[in-house]
């Protein structure tokens, strides 16, 4: 278990425990059992506590954390018959961003998504989840081939952000950012969007301009990094607490200012201590919101995304 800086009371405590069941097992007299359901029972309140109030910077952190499920762990769990696309026709495969054809609960879909990575090796191929231009450029040829056949669109939205690279930038990062953002606009499709880890800049809305946009309870959403943030505001990245509270990058935030629709629960403690019931929880979001959307003609779908992102910024202005 990895464990998060505000976390180390928590590591104590299940250190402790897990002390007291090495030792039973090198003495098979010894009977630690009471004592060790008693540090479990204390690391389990300890967790609630600890999660019940976590500050913005705190759920940066979750976000972040190496062990939460990726892209490819919802595809495993939620999709069958997934048939990856590759490439985008025109330069390369951006392996940052993984797409295809798969069912969603026995129904045709094309899903697209963000992959960081779960060790080294498979971060630096997965370019930690950071899309080039070719990535981009590969979710808009998926999306076509999704409006073509009819086919809901869904997307999992999982990066810092899109590749500043030079080569990216010489590719035009911009412009296939901006076209990604526009075909997201014009699908005549259901298209639903879930945050399950950060969403980083326009390298997220990209793929997250949605009929329905969920974010799972310790993701976060924004325009740009609390260090990025803290950097520009106060030339000073370790101002990044400060930075993170003054974004309203949570998932509660978005959700009171009307940019999200919905907040996914995670099991106690994030979804890197239960990532199978995190995955079962986005599966069940995305049920809903595709049910909601599954009768709407194509122009009522682009009508609807129309009217979400234009009345974005009244409700907060109204609150």
């Amino acid at each position: 278990m990895i464990y998060l800086d505000f976390e180390k009371p928590l590591a104590e405590i299940e250190g402790k425990a897990e002390e007291l069941r090495a030792m039973a097992r090198t003495s098979p007299g010894m009977d630690v059992s009471k004592e060790a359901e008693g540090l479990d029972r204390k690391a389990e309140q300890a967790l609630r506590d600890l999660y019940k109030s976590l500050t913005a910077w705190q759920k940066c952190q979750v976000a972040r954390h190496p062990d939460r499920p990726h892209c490819k762990d919802y595809i495993d769990g939620l999709f069958t018959e997934f048939t990856t696309l590759a490439g985008d026709r025109a330069f390369a495969d951006d392996h940052s961003v993984m797409g295809g054809l798969a069912r969603f609960e026995d129904r045709p879909v094309v899903v697209i998504g963000h992959e960081k990575g779960n060790d080294t090796k498979s971060r630096i191929e997965r370019n930690f989840g950071m899309a080039r231009p070719e990535g981009y450029r590969k979710a808009i040829r998926l999306m076509d081939l999704a409006d073509r056949f009819r086919l809901p669109v869904i997307t999992l939205v999982d990066t810092p952000g899109a590749y500043p690279g030079k080569g990216a930038e010489e590719r035009g990062q911009a412009e296939a950012i901006a076209r990604s953002t526009e075909k997201c606009l014009t699908l005549g499709v259901p298209l639903i969007a879930v945050v399950i880890g950060e969403g980083g800049s326009g390298g997220a809305v990209a793929f997250a301009t949605a009929n329905r946009v969920a974010m799972l309870e310790h993701s976060i959403y924004s325009v740009i990094s609390p260090e990025g943030c803290a950097s520009i505001l106060w030339k000073d990245a370790e101002k990044m607490r400060e930075a993170a509270e003054a974004l309203r990058l949570t998932a509660q935030d978005l959700a009171k200012l009307g940019i999200i629709d919905k907040v996914v629960p995670e099991p106690v403690g994030g979804a890197q201590r239960s990532p199978k019931d995190a995955v079962e929880s986005v599966g069940k979001a995305i049920a809903a919101m595709l049910a909601d959307l599954t009768a709407k003609t194509p122009a009522e779908l682009i009508a609807d995304r129309r009217k979400k992102f234009l009345s974005m910024g009244s409700k907060g202005l109204a609150a």
